[in-house]
Parts: C-alpha cells; sequence; structure tokens
C-alpha cells in the first residue's frame, strides 16, 4: 500500500493540476467570472483533497482486505474514479448552490458537468500516477492493468 507521503504528494499533485485545468475551463463553459469559478475550484480542491486521502486510504484497505493486493485493473479504476466522483458530487452540491445563489437542480447540472471532467481526469491522472511512482509490490502479483 501507498505510504501516507506518497499519499500526499498524490492528493496535492491531483488538486494543483486539476484547478490549473478546471479554473479556465469553468469560466469559459459556465461564463461565471474567473474570481467565481477561482473560489468554486478552490474550495472544492480542499474538500476533494481531504476525501482524496479519506477515499483512497478506504479504497485502498478494502482491496487489500478482499484482493490481497491493491493494484486496480481497468474496469475497476473506472469504477474508483466514478465513486470518488459521486462521493464528491454529495458533499460539494450544497455549497456550490448556496455561493452561486442557484437552486440544488442547477448546481447539480453544473456540479455534474465538473463531476465529468474529472472523472476522466481522475483515471487519466491516477493511471500516469501509478506509472511514474509504482510500487514494488506489484511486481509480485500478476494483475494485468488493462485486463
Amino acid at each position: 500500500m501507498r505510504s501516507t507521503r506518497d499519499r500526499i504528494r498524490h492528493a496535492i499533485l491531483f488538486e494543483v493540476i486539476g484547478l490549473a485545468l478546471i479554473i479556465p475551463l469553468g469560466t469559459l463553459l459556465f461564463g461565471l467570472p474567473a474570481s467565481d469559478m477561482g473560489v468554486i475550484g478552490v474550495g472544492s480542491a480542499f474538500a476533494a483533497t481531504a476525501w482524496n486521502y479519506v477515499y483512497n486510504l478506504g479504497f485502498d484497505h478494502a482491496m487489500q482486505r478482499l484482493a490481497g493486493h491493491t493494484r486496480k485493473s481497468l474496469p475497476l479504476r473506472v469504477a474508483h474514479a466514478v465513486l470518488f466522483e459521486a462521493g464528491l458530487l454529495v458533499i460539494l452540491l450544497p455549497p456550490i448552490a448556496w455561493y452561486l445563489g442557484m437552486s440544488l437542480v442547477q448546481a447539480f447540472i453544473m456540479d455534474v458537468a465538473i463531476a465529468a471532467f474529472y472523472v476522466a481526469y481522475a483515471f487519466v491522472f491516477n493511471f500516469a500516477y501509478d506509472q511514474t511512482f509504482p510500487l514494488q509490490s506489484w511486481d509480485k502479483v500478476a494483475v494485468e492493468p488493462f485486463r
């Protein structure tokens, strides 16, 4: 399993790169001022960073218990990303609606669009992260990454 230091590096890199992408994209897509998108982005990043740590720690413990390792196949990576974003959507929906002064339905539509971006981004980022920072224990497990 990954160390606490590695998990912190993972979470920080994920959020910094994500913010660099989502603030300008969100400003264009939603027509919000960059300052509002920045507040939403940074606030969401803080919440997501905490959720990222808790979620990935729990997911890895569950995998270790159920499979005896933490190496993720392609279908498991997809499920991992979707479940992460679903949990984050529940966490972020009320504060986004409140801050932007919109209904929960409007905030939900906006949040789903942001979550769709982050599902794809999370998949790509986590795959690249695992390739860049592999665990030595994975060499002992015969799991194909695309099976």
